[in-house]
C-alpha cells in the first residue's frame, strides 16, 4: 500500500513537470537493448541512421507492434515512469522521455508473458539501455511502466535527406518536434505542381517523379494536424545523400 501511495505521489509530481500531454496514461512494460553505450540502437525499422546527427540521441525506444502502427508512430515521444506500485526494481522519483526510433518485432515462439514481450496486443517499449537505466535497476531486465505520448522538443528545424535514385526519389524526414511524426508530404519541383508522396517505410517518403535538377518545395502535415510549407528547401543541383535543414518546426 505504501508503495502504491509513493507511486501516486510520484505520478503527480511528474505530471506537474511533464511536457505537453498528447494521450492519457496507459500501462505497459519495458526492457532494454543496444548495449551499455546504446550504440546498438542506431538505425532500425523507422529508417533513421545516426540518431545523434538526426536529433534523437540515446533517449530512444523500439515500439511493440501495437504501438509501432506500421511505422506511423516513428518519431513520437513518450513519457515513461516505472510503476513502483508493481515492482521494487524501480528507481524512485524518476521518469524518462524517449523518442520512438525502431520496431520491437514480435516473437511468436515465446508466450506474451514470458519473452514475447513485443507480441500483440502488448504495449511494450524496448528502450536503449542508457535510457532504461534512468528508471529501472539493471538486474530486473523488465519493469512495469505507465506511459503517455507527449509533445516532442527538438533543437533546430526540420531536416530532409534525399535518398533513392532517378525517378525514385526518397525523402528521410528527421528532427521532427510537436507530435513527432508525419501524416503526409507533398513535393513540388521547379517545373511541376504539387504531388503527393507516399510512405515507403517509417520516416522515409517516396515519389516517382524524376525531380533531379529541380529545386524542391515540401508541404508537410504532422499527425497533430499542423501543416508547414518549406518553399525551395532543397535547392536545384541537389544530390542523393545530401541533407538540408530549415528553421521551420512543428508546434503540434
Amino acid at each position: 500500500m505504501a508503495g502504491g501511495k509513493r507511486f501516486i505521489l510520484q505520478l503527480l509530481v511528474v505530471c506537474l513537470a511533464a511536457p505537453v500531454v498528447r494521450s492519457a496514461w496507459l500501462q505497459g512494460t519495458a526492457t532494454f537493448y543496444g548495449g551499455s553505450d546504446g550504440s546498438g540502437t542506431m538505425g532500425g525499422a523507422c529508417g533513421y541512421s545516426n540518431l545523434y546527427d538526426e536529433g534523437y540521441g540515446l533517449d530512444n525506444a523500439a515500439l511493440s507492434t501495437v504501438l509501432f502502427n506500421d511505422g506511423a508512430s516513428c518519431g513520437q515521444c513518450y513519457l515513461i515512469i516505472c510503476d513502483e506500485g508493481k515492482s521494487t526494481m524501480c528507481k524512485p522519483g524518476t521518469s524518462i522521455t524517449v523518442s520512438a526510433t525502431n520496431l520491437c518485432p514480435p516473437n511468436y515462439d515465446l508466450p506474451n508473458d514470458n519473452g514475447g514481450w513485443c507480441n500483440p496486443p502488448r504495449p511494450h517499449f524496448d528502450m536503449s539501455q542508457p535510457a532504461w537505466e534512468k528508471i529501472g535497476i539493471y538486474r530486473a531486465g523488465i519493469i512495469p511502466i505507465v506511459f503517455q505520448q507527449v509533445k516532442c522538443w527538438r533543437t533546430g528545424g526540420l531536416r530532409f535527406t534525399m535518398l533513392g535514385f532517378n525517378y525514385f526519389e526518397l525523402v528521410l524526414v528527421t528532427n521532427v518536434a510537436g507530435s513527432g511524426s508525419i501524416k503526409s508530404i507533398s513535393v513540388k519541383g521547379t517545373n511541376t505542381g504539387w504531388m503527393q508522396m507516399s510512405r515507403n517505410w517509417g520516416v522515409i517518403w517516396q515519389g516517382m517523379s524524376g525531380l533531379t535538377g529541380q529545386a524542391l518545395s515540401l508541404s508537410i502535415t504532422s499527425t497533430g494536424g499542423q501543416n508547414i510549407v518549406c518553399q525551395d528547401v532543397i535547392p536545384a543541383g541537389w544530390r542523393f545523400g545530401q541533407t538540408f535543414s530549415t528553421w521551420r518546426q512543428f508546434d503540434y
